[in-house]
């Protein structure tokens, strides 16, 4: 991309507050034009069709389709659209899922327009940036790794069943102890929104109905 030009870019958050405001501030800066909005992950894949924008400043858990998934698939049909996630979450699952999905860089809500509007450019022309909070998520997360017995369940990752992640087998694992979604987001650390994500996916890797449908997967290929 051309560093002189103008950065297109559309902003995709389901709070309208949010957005609104996101719009104005980022339209008030020169190099910077918000050509579209949107209130949700299909809506925003709909208007990067349209509008083929440099950029989009993308939330993550929205309507109809969550950031990931419309990460994921902008960046199939779009692989020039620079995606920065803009979000309240940084645990290392949607931190993880985000980057995996495409996005070049990832900022919190406490992020000030010059630090957002920074990222924007410098994912335009193919530079990451990751917030302090995300960062240390994430180097927290590989010191866990590095330090976790190799035997457990989450460690196993090449030994797993039905595809499940090391996060999914170790959610499926609290499951088969009876931990509610609750008990298994403050134990994680993690958000129930992430937590029902994850138990969604267990569900449909498993074939699981529900989950004492579930709990028997994971007694059968030894979980619990």
């Amino acid at each position: 991309m051309n560093t002189n030009k103008v950065l297109r870019i559309i902003v995709a958050d389901d709070q309208a507050s949010v957005r609104e405001g996101l719009v104005v501030l980022l339209d008030l800066l020169p190099d910077i034009d918000v050509v579209a909005s949107a209130a949700s992950g299909q809506e925003a894949l709909d208007l990067a069709d349209e509008y083929h924008p440099d950029a989009i400043l993308l939330d993550l858990h929205m309507p109809v389709m969550d950031g990931t998934e419309a990460a994921r698939l902008l960046t199939a049909r779009h692989p020039d659209i620079a995606i920065v996630v803009l979000t309240t979450y940084a645990d290392d699952t949607s931190i993880l899922a985000a980057l995996s999905a495409g996005a070049r860089s990832y900022l919190t809500k406490d992020a000030d327009r010059s630090t957002i509007a920074q990222a924007l450019r410098g994912a335009a022309s193919g530079l990451s940036v990751l917030a302090p909070s995300a960062q240390a998520t994430l180097l927290t997360a590989a010191a866990a790794a590095a330090t976790a017995p190799p035997t457990s369940p989450a460690g196993r990752a090449g030994e797993l069943p039905a595809g499940l992640t090391p996060r999914e087998a170790e959610i499926l694992t609290m499951i088969g102890r009876g931990m509610t979604n609750a008990e298994i987001a403050q134990t994680l650390v993690l958000s129930n929104h992430t937590i029902k994500t994850h138990i969604n996916r267990i569900f449909a890797k498993t074939g699981s109905a529900n989950r004492t449908e579930a709990s028997g997967f994971a007694r059968t290929h030894g979980l619990t």
